[in-house]
């Protein structure tokens, strides 16, 4: 089992949280895009959480999540010095590193965790990195002075304009791109967050010829291929999210059918919640009992 040393939350509504993790094997090998899965309890499901940081000397990985689900709901009651039950990886193709000149890093909400990560490593190669990190509220922003520190030029977007620039990060994203048309410094776009907006970010940057990598977030089972649930169509072909991704060209993925299979569980994950929340209150109707939940 691997024990939390440290714990902080971001934000109540919704809940975001962050766990560094004991996992000394998969800090040393992980690598900028990479993911785990975890199990909190032995009746948990498995859920891929992509990797967010890594601390080789203290032999720790960090991941950041949302509470949108019974099982993040249980992992977010974890304090620090309780340990997860399974902590695997880790999992995925990294991001292929290379000396690019400039790159484009843009991430939503969540993807901000790993876009960090992403970026770390993008410095390491001498690349130049502009970062436009959003979110619908300043509330929910985090790691703006670790994006700085690793970015070489940070743009930040609110929704709702609470907190530096209103509007959403493709407008900072084509303005970059059409003062970039004649120069042609910026040869990467990357954009992590929710997919509605990978899917903007991919068709923002298409017009400009500029490669765009997006990391996927698809409906996960066993993450080794075996299982075919991750399955997403990318170039009219079918690819898996586990083994060939998560990053696969953002021009090329179906993300309205990607998108579409998200959904397929809404009704029981609702469900489950619902059930997990009268379970936690001390319900008696016996229609919580944790085997049902």
């Amino acid at each position: 089992m691997n024990r939390i040393i440290a714990k902080a939350e971001y934000s109540r509504d919704p809940a975001v949280k962050m766990m560094e993790i004991e996992a000394p094997a998969i800090a040393r090998k992980a690598k900028g895009g990479q993911f785990i899965v975890l199990r909190v309890s032995e009746t948990g499901e498995r859920i891929p959480l992509t990797i967010a940081d890594t601390d080789v000397d203290r032999g720790t990985v960090t991941i950041v999540f949302q509470e949108v689900g019974k099982t993040t709901a249980d992992l977010g009651r974890l304090e620090e010095g309780d340990e997860i039950l399974d902590f695997i990886g880790p999992l995925g193709q990294p991001t292929h590193m290379d000396n690019y000149g400039a790159v484009l890093c843009i991430a939503g909400g969540i993807g901000i965790a790993p876009v960090h990560n992403i970026i770390r490593e993008l410095k390491r190669h001498g690349n130049r990195v502009i970062t436009i990190m959003g979110a619908r509220t300043q509330d929910l922003l985090f790691w703006e002075d670790k994006m700085r520190a690793v970015s070489d030029e940070v743009h930040v977007t609110t929704d709702d304009g609470s907190y530096g620039r209103k509007g959403l990060v493709t407008a900072v994203e084509q303005e970059l791109l059409e003062a970039d048309r004649d120069a042609r410094d910026i040869s990467l776009v990357i954009g992590i967050g929710p997919p509605i907006m990978m899917k903007f970010v991919a068709k923002t940057s298409e017009p400009f010829g500029v490669k765009t990598l997006v990391s996927l977030n698809s409906i996960m089972v066993d993450a080794t291929g075996m299982c075919g649930a991750c399955r997403v169509t990318v170039g009219g072909k079918t690819r898996f999210v586990c083994v060939d991704g998560p990053e696969f060209d953002g021009h090329q993925v179906d993300f309205d059918e990607l998108m579409q299979r998200q959904r397929m569980y809404l009704e029981q994950e609702k469900r489950s919640m619902e059930l997990l929340l009268q379970h936690r209150a001390g319900c008696d109707c016996g229609g919580c009992r944790q085997e049902e939940i």
